[in-house]
């Protein structure tokens, strides 16, 4: 998984291509606990890019983009945003991969 090092860089994959935007932070647990099935959602959905964003490094994007609860997840097209899953929720492998089907 990338990971986002700036805003422009942000602005920059969420205007071209497919991603989804994990916003998240080391210290939280629910974010550790989809951590292990991460990589197999992203090997099964190669259409996606998928990009970590470390929550306390950019709270002025988590606050633009209204994520006030992590692990959360945006997915983008060229720009256009296709849903969010945004909840200070655990969240399970099959509520994710729900998601990620949602946007197509």
């Amino acid at each position: 998984m990338k990971k986002l090092e700036s805003i422009e860089q942000f602005n920059e994959w969420k205007d071209n291509g497919k991603h989804i935007f994990l916003f998240s932070a080391d210290w939280c647990p629910d974010c550790r606990f989809i951590e292990p099935f991460l990589p197999e959602l992203e090997e099964k959905y190669q259409e996606f890019t998928f990009i970590y964003v470390d929550r306390d490094q950019f709270i002025d994007l988590c606050a633009e983009n209204d994520v006030f609860g992590i692990p959360s997840f945006i997915a983008y097209d060229k720009g256009v945003e296709l849903g969010r899953f945004v909840s200070k929720e655990r969240k399970t492998k099959e509520e994710i991969e729900s998601f990620i089907q949602s946007l197509e």
